[in-house]
């Protein structure tokens, strides 16, 4: 079977034989892939005049319904998946984290996208500056999809996630995909890209599959695109240098491998839940994919005193560990993903072996189906570095698969100096009890990690682990990490946005970012605000209510009901060296009252309030003051429509409290549920 290409809309075969793919296990030959013949400029092209056009016209609701779609339809071919999956050497759990945990990424991004996003193309940043003395002129930041493509180099170890957790991304940004996945395990990205396309969820030009070579593809990259890598850093490197890169301020990412570190808290000793937990997380980032994680623990730092004992635990777990193929029942740990792979963890455990000894390594183990020659096994290796200042291999070789080595720490400060000799990592993670200990470690590590993960007793049922970046989380990490990051939720779709700052007057700002400004336009109908439909509010829309004295009746009473009797709401307080002059109003009770000056009673477009998402009381109301309230439209949230509820959007309103001085007494944001016309 030869493998398609999926570029400019349509599938292609590459031209030749191209690369034989082979099973893991068995090394019974897949498929083939090439990518010879194909115009990687014009993929480029097409991904810009037509992928990047057609996401562009799409709201972040829009792309997130979309998002959660495409996930809904994946998830009901995952069986057909995980067949294919097994060939590329994962077991069940193994497939399930790629498979699964990949789609789960789509979830999430569809999730934030519709939950923390604008109904718009492009997105508010923060508040607005004011740039004048009159406010007439004011700043804002926004962000806008980036007028390109993503162009993604993914890793073998990872061929659904890897795509799925990076498209995810890029796609809820308004940004269209070329994805290249490792060419060994291609052949799995493909099925999952086939149903993407099959879906017909996304617009046309929204993703394009290259399974073969795709060197030269730099060459085609402009200032619009981005690209993201994951792989060796060696790799990565050479790729970040690239001349078109550099001379066109390409924004690149990049996800290394990295030597990341668990530690072992001074407080943990044999038979605690700790020392179990801790056990179980080092041994299970050992087996889980053979150990061919990004964010596999490479060096396992242990108290001194306690390495014999660790030694000894993690060995007679290690000794349950049974490798074979992962389609024979039993096998709970399959091979590498290919020969070359295989060649090259045991050459790195070679060069490790010069400076460390080994703890464990069943050489005789038991092979369950599979072939001893031709399959890519290498059983789970433990080493240990008696003198890890001395002997740094520990801290530069890495070898990606089933190998970890034990390093012993004497005090705090040298635990945290050996984990940072990782020069960057992914992810670092501490067993222990001790809040000070895992204060200490976090402060002492933070700077050179892009993740750290503690756990004890009371989080360890239902962590996610050491070895597994959460979506909403940052994923990446610095110096050998790669100095880069992916995911950490909405914070990731702005790597595909360009932020700008705009300036003009609030009017004109309140028209282009659809929220309304500071010093804008604030036009009074004879309609009150209320008995208006979602579609016929304009941003900007004001009502100007009458005015209200606060009297000392009100605020005892508000006390009353409330129970709030704070001294600076009783009249007969001492008020000398306090904030205020005499009896104030309660700050609740301003804004209670301005809603029954605003509030239009009967039944109509307004359900219901939604919550406050700000309020601020700026200056005291004291016994006599007046107050009236100037109610602006801030900005309409459409909502989706449901079967069997009210079709309605969120409206924000700003609520100006103002007092007989005319200055702001109180402000805040309410929220209210609008319904759509009829």
């Amino acid at each position: 079977m030869k493998l398609m290409n999926y570029v400019e809309g349509k599938w292609t075969e590459g031209k030749g034989e191209g690369s034989a793919l082979l099973n893991a296990s068995t090394g019974e030959v897949v498929a083939y892939a090439s990518s010879e013949g194909i115009d990687l400029g014009s993929v480029l092209h097409y991904a810009r005049n037509v992928g990047n056009h057609n996401l562009r016209k799409l709201t972040f609701h829009d792309r997130g319904r979309r998002l959660k779609a495409l996930a809904m339809h994946l998830l009901s071919k995952k069986e057909e998946f995980y067949r294919i999956s097994y060939q590329t050497g994962a077991t069940k759990i193994d497939s399930w984290i790629d498979i699964e945990g990949g789609i789960g990424n789509l979830f999430v991004m569809s999730s934030k996208g519709r939950r923390e996003m604008p109904d718009t193309p492009f997105y508010v940043d923060g508040k607005p500056e004011i740039l004048s003395k009159g406010g007439s002129f004011i700043g804002h930041h926004i962000y806008v999809p980036k007028e390109g493509v993503a162009i993604h180099i993914n890793a073998f170890n990872f061929p659904v996630w890897g795509m799925l957790e990076k498209i995810a991304v890029n796609l809820l940004a308004g940004v269209p995909a070329v994805v290249k996945p490792a060419t060994a395990t291609s052949y799995l990205t493909e099925a999952v890209v086939k149903e993407i396309i099959a879906s017909n969820i996304f617009p046309e030009g929204s993703i394009q599959l290259i399974c073969g070579s795709a060197r030269g593809i730099l060459d085609h990259v402009t200032n619009q695109d981005v690209v993201t890598f994951t792989g060796s850093a060696s790799t990565g490197k050479m790729l970040k240098s690239h001349k078109n890169i550099v001379e066109h301020s390409v924004p690149f990412n990049m996800e290394a491998d990295s030597l990341n570190c668990c530690i072992l808290g001074e407080d943990v000793k044999p038979g605690s839940e700790e020392f179990e937990i801790f056990i179980k997380e080092v041994a299970k980032e050992i087996t889980v994919k053979a150990g061919q994680k990004c964010t596999a623990i490479r060096r396992t730092i242990v108290p001194k005193n306690m390495i014999e004992a660790v030694g000894e635990a993690l060995s007679k777990r290690l000794e349950k560990t049974t490798i074979g193929d992962p389609t024979v029942e039993g096998v709970r740990m399959g091979p590498l993903a290919s020969i070359d792979q295989r060649n090259e963890v045991l050459s790195k455990i070679s060069e490790l072996r010069k400076s460390c000894e080994v703890v464990y390594q069943n050489e005789a183990f038991e092979l369950l189906g599979g072939d001893r020659q031709k399959g890519a096994f290498v059983p789970p290796t433990v080493l240990r570095c008696e003198d890890p200042f001395k002997n740094t291999d520990v801290h530069d070789i890495e070898a990606f698969g089933p190998v970890t080595t034990l390093i012993p720490y004497e005090g705090r400060e040298e635990a945290i100096q050996l984990a940072r000799m990782g020069q960057g990592s992914l992810v670092g993670s501490i067993i222990t009890a001790d809040d000070q200990f895992a204060t200490d470690m976090v402060m002492g590590c933070a700077s050179s990690h892009g993740r750290l993960l503690i756990l004890n007793k009371d989080c360890s049922k239902e962590s996610t682990g050491h070895g597994s970046p959460m979506p909403q989380l940052v994923h990446g990490g610095p110096g050998r990490a790669g100095g880069g990051e992916e995911m950490g939720g909405i914070r990731g779709v702005f790597h595909y946005m360009q932020r700008t700052a705009i300036q003009g007057h609030p009017t004109t700002l309140t028209k282009v970012t659809k929220v309304y400004q500071p010093g804008g336009a604030r036009p009074e109908f004879d309609v009150h605000p209320f008995r208006k439909y979602f579609e016929e509010l304009n941003i900007g829309d004001t009502l100007t209510t009458n005015a209200r004295e606060i009297t000392k009746e009100d605020i005892d009473a508000f006390a009353n009901l409330s129970g709030d009797h704070f001294y600076a709401h009783k009249a007969d307080s001492d008020f000398s060296n306090t904030l205020f002059d005499s009896q104030v109003a309660h700050g609740y009770f301003i804004i209670s009252a301005a809603a029954g000056l605003f509030v239009d009673p009967p039944k109509g477009p307004v359900l219901a309030n939604y919550g406050i998402d700000e309020l601020r009381f700026i200056k005291p109301m004291y016994v006599g003051a007046t107050m009236q309230v100037k109610l602006t439209c801030k900005e309409k949230i459409a909502q989706e429509d449901r079967e069997d509820e009210i079709p309605r959007g969120i409206v924000k309103w700003q609520v100006d409290v103002i007092d007989n001085e005319g200055e702001t007494a109180a402000l805040a944001t309410i929220l209210t549920m609008v319904a759509k016309k009829p």
